[in-house]
């Protein structure tokens, strides 16, 4: 049964444009619905031994209205274009305002990579 209130993590495939984070998921799907209710988010990437943690705003865009150039490449990625399946889906863009990386270690000082959108070096 699915969740009706709540945190909510299922695994996305995930593109990385070199400022964001797209994601697609069913229109209708709880996670959909979760994201355009509180837009806060938080990912992680991409396994449990060197997690990057990603803490941002998701901005949803229904598939008929995603930026071309955001859907083609999610689409060469992974030989899989949403816009042509079954069903409507949504593609979310999560801007990063806080990246944490632990880089295989679990306890590394300096994990915070960005804060409020900026890369610290």
């Amino acid at each position: 049964m699915p969740r009706v209130d709540g945190p909510h993590q299922v695994p996305l495939w995930f593109l990385w444009d070199g400022r964001a984070m797209w994601m697609c998921t069913g229109a209708t799907s709880v996670t959909a619905r979760n994201v355009r209710e509180e837009p806060r988010v938080r990912l992680a990437l991409p396994d449990t031994s060197d997690v990057v943690l990603l803490q941002g705003e998701a901005e949803c865009f229904p598939d008929q209205q995603v930026p071309a150039s955001a859907a083609d490449a999610f689409t060469e990625k992974f030989g899989w274009d949403p816009r042509t399946g079954e069903g409507p889906s949504l593609y979310i863009r999560v801007s990063p305002r806080t990246v944490r990386a632990w880089c295989g270690e679990p306890e590394l000082r300096g994990r915070v990579i960005m804060r409020e959108g900026v890369w610290l070096e």
